[in-house]
C-alpha cells in the first residue's frame, strides 16, 4: 500500500496501462496504479486517497486479530504441556528406584518440578509462536523484496546471515550459563529445604549465624550467575537492532544510488516502499533473536528435567510378571547377598538363608548398620537384589506383579510418614473407597480412637504438615491404624516402638500386638523386651545372620543377643 499511496500524492500524472498478470511486483503494482488512476479519474484524488488510508486500516486491524486468535488458541497449549510436563516427571518419581534419590538432593529435584518447568513455560512456549511466525514473515518479507529488487536484496542475504552468527553464539553461552544458573537454584531450594526441616537443631546449637552465611553464600553465587545470564541475554536484542540498522544504511545509500542514477533502474515509490519493507523485516527478525535465546535458556531446563524423564526405572514389572494375590505358605531368602553400589563394594548382606512361615514372627535384632532395615527393604522390591532370590510362595518376587507385590504387605516404619491432610484421609490413605465406619474400626484397634475423639473436628482434624500438631505416638498410632485398614497378609515392622516414651510405647505395643495377630511379621527390633514372645530371633552382624532361634534359647547360649539383652536390661 506505500508506493500508491505515494503515488497518489506525488506521481499524479503518470499514465499505467493494464499488464498481463504475472508473479511480479512490478506488474502487480503497475496493474494496481492503473485501476486505482481509473478510480482517481472518476471519483478524484481525496477519495483514492481515504480508500488507500481504509485499506491500511483493514489490513493492520487483520493482522493484529489473528494475531490475538493465535495466542488465544495458544494459551491452552501451553499451559496444557506445562501440565502435561509436570505430571510425567511426578509419576517417574512416584515409580523410580530408591537408589536414585539417595543420589540428588531433595531440593534440586523440587527446583526442577518448578522453577525448571516453569523456565519451560515462559521462555519455550511463550516463544512458540515467534518461532513459527516470524520465519514465515521474514521469508515472506524478503520475498517481496527480492521481486523488487533483486540487487537491494543481494546485501540483505549476505548481512543478516552474519548477524545470525553472531547472536547464535551468545545463544550457545546462554544455555551454558542457564544450566550452572538452574543448578545454583536446586541447591538454593535444598538448603532452604534442609533449613525448614532442622529449625530445631539450627537453633538448638546457636547455628543461626553459621546457617545464614552459608544461605548468602549461595543466594550470592546464584545472584552472580544471574547477572551474566541476563547480560548475554539482553545483548541479542541491542545487536540484532544495530545489524538491522547497518543493513538498511546500507540498502538506503546503494539504493539512492540506483534512484539518483537517472537510468530508471528502480523508481522512487517502489524504493521508498522497498525500505518500508525491510524496516517491518527488522522487528520479526528481532522478535526472532529474542526468542532464540529465550529458547536455549529454556532448553538448558529441558535438558535438566529429561534427567529425570530419562533415568532409568530399574525396578519394574518383568516382560513375563505374574499376579499373586494371596500369600499361602512361606517367604524365602535364598543365598541373598546385596550391595547399594552396583560394582559391588561394601557388602550390606552377606549370603543370607531365611524362612519365614505364614502366621510366623520372625525378629531381626543387631547393632546399626548390621542390615536389618535392609533385609526388610528387599522384600517389597524397594531395592532388586544380583546374587540370590528371595520368594514368595515359590515364586521369585522379580516375577511378581509390583502392585500385587506390595499390595500384600503392610509397613510401619519408626518414623511415622503422615501427610499434610485430615486424619480420615491419613488413616485410609491409598484407600478411597473405604468408608467412615471401616476406618473409626481400624484406629480402635491401633488406640488411637480416644484421642482422635477429643479433637475438635474428630476424624476430619487436619494433622499439619508430617503430622506437627501431634505427639510421637499419636502418628505412630495413625500409621498402625492405616496398616490395619489395609488388612495385609505381611506386616514389616521397622523399630516401631524405638522412638517413643514409656507410654506411647506401651500403647502401640498394645496396638502393635493386636496387629500381628493371624498375620505374618517381620520385626526390626531396637528394644529386645519387645519381641521376647517371637517365633524366631535372627541376630545380625555386618550384613551376615550369626545367631538364631527363640529369646530363652539365645539367652542361654551366652552370645552376642545375650550380651545386648543384658546391656539393655542394666541400662
Amino acid at each position: 500500500m506505500v508506493a500508491p499511496f505515494l503515488n497518489v500524492l506525488f506521481n499524479q500524472d503518470a499514465v499505467y496501462h493494464p499488464m498481463p498478470w504475472s508473479v511480479s511486483v512490478k506488474v502487480l503494482l503497475n496493474n494496481f496504479n492503473y485501476h486505482l488512476g481509473q478510480y482517481i479519474q472518476v471519483y478524484g484524488q481525496l477519495n483514492a486517497l481515504t480508500l488507500i488510508s481504509a485499506l491500511v486500516v483493514v489490513m493492520f486491524f487483520l493482522k493484529n486479530l489473528f494475531r490475538y486468535l493465535a495466542m488465544y488458541f495458544m494459551a491452552p497449549i501451553r499451559n496444557g504441556v506445562v501440565r502435561d510436563l509436570r505430571n510425567k516427571m511426578y509419576e517417574k518419581l512416584l515409580h523410580l528406584p530408591f537408589a536414585y534419590f539417595s543420589n540428588e538432593r531433595k531440593g534440586d529435584l523440587m527446583a526442577r518440578m518448578t522453577s525448571d518447568v516453569q523456565e519451560i513455560e515462559w521462555s519455550i512456549m511463550q516463544s512458540l509462536e515467534v518461532i513459527f511466525r516470524e520465519p514465515i514473515t521474514v521469508v515472506l518479507f524478503l520475498s517481496t523484496m527480492l521481486l523488487m529488487s533483486p540487487q537491494l536484496s543481494l546485501f540483505v542475504f549476505i548481512l543478516l546471515p552474519v548477524a545470525g552468527l553472531m547472536i547464535g553464539q551468545i545463544g550457545k553461552s546462554l544455555r551454558r550459563t542457564s544450566t550452572k544458573s538452574q543448578a545454583q537454584m536446586g541447591t538454593l531450594i535444598s538448603n532452604i529445604e534442609e533449613t525448614l526441616g532442622g529449625l530445631r537443631i539450627i537453633r538448638s546449637f546457636t547455628a543461626e549465624v553459621f546457617s545464614s552465611k552459608r544461605f548468602r553464600d549461595i543466594n550470592d553465587r546464584y545472584r552472580q550467575l544471574m547477572i551474566r545470564l541476563y547480560r548475554k541475554r539482553d545483548l541479542s536484542s541491542p545487536l540484532s537492532e544495530f545489524m538491522g540498522a547497518v543493513v538498511l544504511v546500507t540498502v538506503m545509500y546503494f539504493g539512492g544510488h540506483l534512484v539518483l542514477s537517472g537510468e530508471h533502474a528502480l523508481e522512487p515509490s517502489v524504493f521508498i516502499a522497498f525500505i518500508a519493507i525491510f524496516s517491518q523485516l527488522i522487528p520479526p527478525a528481532k522478535a526472532f533473536t529474542e526468542a532464540y535465546s529465550n529458547v536455549q535458556k529454556g532448553l538448558a531446563s529441558a535438558e535438566r528435567i529429561n534427567k529425570i524423564l530419562d533415568a532409568e526405572d530399574t525396578i519394574r514389572d518383568s516382560e513375563h510378571a505374574r499376579s499373586l494375590t494371596t500369600f499361602e505358605r512361606a517367604i524365602e531368602y535364598n543365598n541373598v547377598s546385596f550391595a547399594y553400589l552396583r560394582d559391588g563394594e561394601g557388602w550390606v548382606l552377606k549370603d543370607i538363608h531365611l524362612t519365614i512361615e505364614k502366621g510366623k514372627t520372625i525378629a531381626l535384632v543387631g547393632q546399626s548398620g548390621s542390615g536389618k532395615t535392609t533385609l526388610a527393604d528387599l522384600l517389597p522390591r524397594f531395592y532388586d537384589i544380583e546374587i540370590g532370590s528371595i520368594l514368595i510362595d515359590g515364586h521369585d518376587i522379580r516375577d511378581v506383579k509390583l502392585k500385587d507385590l506390595r499390595g500384600l504387605m503392610g509397613i510401619v516404619s519408626q518414623e511415622s510418614i503422615l501427610f499434610n491432610d485430615t486424619i480420615h484421609n491419613n488413616i485410609a490413605f491409598g484407600m478411597p473407597e473405604a468408608t467412615e465406619e471401616q476406618v473409626m474400626e481400624a484406629a480402635k484397634i491401633a488406640h488411637a480412637h480416644e484421642f482422635i475423639a477429643q479433637l475438635p473436628e474428630g476424624y476430619q482434624t487436619n494433622i499439619g504438615d508430617r503430622g506437627s500438631k501431634l505427639s510421637g505416638g499419636q502418628r505412630q498410632r495413625l500409621s498402625i491404624a492405616r496398616a490395619v485398614l489395609k488388612n495385609p497378609p505381611v506386616l514389616i515392622l521397622d523399630e516401631a516402638t524405638s522412638a517413643l516414651d514409656t507410654e506411647s510405647e506401651r500403647l502401640v505395643q498394645d496396638a502393635l500386638t493386636r496387629l500381628m495377630q493371624n498375620r505374618t511379621t517381620l520385626v526390626i527390633a531396637h528394644r529386645l523386651s519387645t519381641i521376647q514372645h517371637a517365633d524366631e530371633i535372627i541376630v545380625m552382624q555386618k550384613g551376615e545372620i550369626i545367631e538364631r532361634g527363640k529369646h530363652n534359647d539365645l539367652i542361654a547360649r551366652e552370645g552376642v543377643y545375650k550380651r545386648l539383652y543384658d546391656l539393655q536390661a542394666f541400662a
